[in-house]
């Protein structure tokens, strides 16, 4: 045989039969490449956004076989609503991927109380939430993996916000595996570095992004589909005794100085 491609290894092993997955912010990007992955591995997943016809071309990408539900992470009556309609149609989760959230850069002195607000109810107060509305469907030995950043391992001017809010959740991380460890709930994050999705291209200009790819080691940037391996593993059996860690992702950003 042949080598296998990236990113294909998991259309093989199907280490998810049976299996039911929840993605946030499932729509584009990192989110929509973790659905797809954990499709071709066997689970039955169900992914989350804030856009209806966002999530109607994620469910077309993905040939019609997700459950789409429109759902805003930061508003805790539609992640109600959401685990509702896991229980009805599913009664379990094996897995939930933690992914919806929001950049936002500057200087701290332009942050307003109203960023402020938006940034933390999405990338904090929904992860939290995410994961306190999904207990008591998660089933005992499941799995929870948190996005987080690479900001939070090193400091970024015009980060302060953001990078507070990755820190958070992946604290978060910490405290949950300790607590849920009588259940056996893994709880893990994995800190993207700069990944080429929708949202990276939003925030770093075209001009930019040859000093961008300078910094990393790798001499690129990452692929959703590198970062949904990493998510993928750390909820797998592979990774069974995997827990309370931070996986980078990062091509070596955070770990080296590249050479000129």
């Amino acid at each position: 045989m042949g080598r296998v491609p990236p990113g294909t290894v998991g259309a093989m092993t199907h280490r998810f039969d049976g299996k039911i997955a929840l993605v946030t912010g499932g729509t584009s990007g990192m989110g929509l490449a973790t659905a797809r992955r954990l499709l071709a591995e066997g689970a039955r997943v169900i992914i989350t956004g804030r856009d209806e016809t966002r999530l109607a071309a994620a469910v077309e990408q993905l040939d019609g076989t997700v459950r789409a539900v429109r759902a805003d992470a930061a508003s805790l009556t539609d992640l109600d609503a959401l685990m509702d309609v896991i229980s009805t149609e599913y009664g379990r989760l094996d897995v939930v991927f933690a992914n919806a959230g929001v950049a936002s850069f500057g200087p701290i002195a332009d942050v307003t109380e109203k960023e402020f607000d938006r940034v933390v109810d999405i990338n904090l107060k929904g992860v939290y939430f995410t994961v306190a509305k999904a207990l008591p469907l998660l089933a005992d030995g499941a799995a929870v993996v948190i996005n987080a950043s690479w900001t939070l391992h090193r400091g970024f001017s015009g980060a302060s916000l953001y990078a507070a809010t990755k820190a958070a959740v992946h604290n978060l991380a910490h405290t949950l595996t300790a607590e849920l460890a009588p259940r056996r709930i893994r709880v893990n994050s994995v800190s993207p570095g700069y990944i080429a999705t929708p949202m990276f291209h939003d925030n770093v200009s075209v001009d930019d992004q040859p000093g961008v790819v300078a910094a990393v080691a790798a001499g690129r940037t990452g692929t959703s589909e590198e970062v949904a391996d990493a998510v993928v593993f750390l909820a797998s059996a592979e990774a069974s005794y995997v827990n309370g860690q931070d996986l980078i992702i990062d091509g070596g950003l955070v770990a080296a100085i590249p050479g000129s």
